[in-house]
């Protein structure tokens, strides 16, 4: 593609060299560059990719994007490489990769996701909505991304950069995806990563603190208000009225159609009759003007919102009431608040809380509707901030009615001093509590000790498929183990009944 072409949509850039070159690729990484690629330099959090322009050169790029207030003498490069200077380099890495690969966000409908949690469960509820409805989907998240249900890769973090996700967008559009939902981080908006993406949708689901750090944000005005970038982005969304802050996106934005969506507060889209059980949710809705009965085998409060945001999405895609209320009767999250069908049909909760944040959040919700017994087994990982483990081992033992400390990811670390650690802090509560450092013997008498009122939560691995020891991930699906568990005490149990039952006949002859 012509550079110029590509650099369509950046304003106030200073070039020196030809505009009308062929470039090959864009790249960020100079070691990835190839003969007549565009390098863009980002200065980044701990490396400036302006010290290794020489070496994209030697690479074989054939034009370079700097940004404003670098060093430009003490870069040297060569008179024959065209320089684009930008203000910023990565709105400008943004654009450009749209722009080369042929905009791929306008071939289909982009959903975009934003707010301090429920994103990945509500993107998962979208994507099971439209795909029952025969749409071919895709979804970015911090999972993982997928075309249907085909996996294409891991997530190593909620939003990718805007190289990688412009690829990931163009595999999508070659592959006849209907539709895509994402889930955007205020990291991807401060840091212009969705830049040049076509929005259609947009969806606002909470807002509490997270994320304030030197190196995202340093207060929560501006976590806050690079949230709200996404609605710059697109005049169709739709709030959580009864999220404080979400409750003043449409006044905000008042030239764009800005639906709500709630329990307690006024909204457009509300929820009535509300249930919440350690199992499922229930709760009542108007679709297409009808009362509607939506069930999700996701407890929580939390997911009466989620669900409620998807079917206002849903409604915006003209599914039908019926395909709405059967694709979130069967959704299910990896790891995020995912129950587990067993034989013994206690409900077993796997959830990815691995902070103490998040353990607390986890506890509490399911505190709050769990008439019997809220049973916790978690463990943390090794190689790891040991200073998290004994404020996780009291928060368990002052929440959970009963804590099995055990082993998760010791990597290169003695699970048993882990353990310890972990130990350390659930004596400084009342709560009861076990120390069995195999993990599967642990949910094994997890499940032993519950009965169909309690519920099981088993925390940290959350959607990881493994085991890390030493630096090997062994394969270890909670999924898997839980229901092989669940039969094999189902055997045992019948097993003693037979015998009893043996024994009685014996005895009445």
């Amino acid at each position: 593609m012509e550079l110029k072409r590509m650099l369509v949509g950046l304003e106030g850039l200073k070039v020196k060299g030809d505009l009308n070159l062929e470039i090959s690729g864009v790249e960020k990484n100079s070691k990835e560059v190839k003969e007549g690629y565009l390098f863009v330099a980002i200065k980044g959090f701990s490396v400036d990719g302006h010290q290794y322009v020489k070496s994209a050169i030697e690479n074989g790029a054939t034009a370079v994007m700097i940004e404003e207030g670098c060093d430009f003498k003490s870069l040297e490069i060569p008179d024959n490489i065209t320089v684009i200077m930008a203000k910023d380099t990565r709105e400008g890495l943004a654009i450009v990769s749209a722009n080369f690969y042929d905009n791929p966000s306008t071939k289909f409908k982009l959903i975009g996701v934003t707010g301090t949690k429920g994103k990945t469960t509500t993107t998962f509820m979208i994507k099971e909505i439209l795909q029952k409805a025969g749409k071919k989907v895709g979804l970015i998240g911090t999972i993982a991304t997928y075309i249907g249900d085909k996996k294409i890769k891991d997530s190593d973090r909620t939003t990718p950069e805007s190289l990688e996700l412009q690829k990931m967008f163009k595999q999508m559009a070659d592959e006849g995806v209907e539709a895509v939902v994402m889930e955007v981080s205020s990291q991807s908006l401060k840091l212009h990563r969705v830049d040049g993406c076509n929005f259609d949708i947009v969806l606002f689901t909470n807002f509490s603190e997270d994320h304030i750090s030197p190196n995202e944000h340093p207060d929560m005005q501006d976590y806050l208000q690079s949230k709200l970038k996404l609605f710059k982005m697109c005049k169709t969304g739709f709030t959580n009225a009864d999220d404080l802050q979400g409750a003043k996106i449409p006044s905000l934005f008042p030239d764009s159609e800005i639906i709500t969506y709630g329990i307690d507060n006024f909204a457009k889209v509300t929820a009535r009759d509300v249930t919440i059980t350690n199992s499922y949710v229930d709760f009542r809705v108007k679709i297409d003007g009808k009362n509607e009965r939506i069930r999700v085998k996701i407890p929580g409060r939390f997911s009466v919102y989620n669900s409620l945001s998807a079917i206002c999405v849903a409604q915006k895609f003209g599914v039908p009431a019926e395909v709405i209320k059967e694709a979130l009767l069967e959704v299910r999250v990896p790891g995020r608040s995912e129950m587990v069908d067993n034989k013994l049909e206690i409900p077993v909760m796997i959830d990815y809380a691995h902070s103490p944040e998040s353990l607390e959040n986890i506890l509490k919700a399911v505190k709050s509707y769990t008439r019997g017994m809220v049973i916790c087994v978690f463990g943390c990982g090794g190689d790891r901030d040991p200073g998290k483990r004994p404020i996780m081992g009291e928060i368990s033992g002052k929440i959970a009615d009963y804590t099995i400390i055990t082993s998760d990811n010791p990597r290169t670390e003695d699970p048993q001093k882990i353990v310890d650690q972990i130990e350390e802090g659930i004596k400084k509560t009342k709560g009861k509590y076990e120390v069995i450092v195999d993990r599967t013997e642990a949910i094994k008498t997890a499940l032993k000790k519950a009965n169909y009122k309690d519920i099981v939560v088993l925390a940290g691995k959350g959607h990881e498929p493994y085991q890390e020891i030493n630096g090997i991930k062994h394969p270890y699906d909670e999924r898997v183990i839980v229901r092989e568990l669940a039969s094999e005490i189902e055997e045992e149990k019948a097993k003693k009944e037979n015998k009893k039952s043996n024994r009685n006949s014996k005895t009445n002859k």
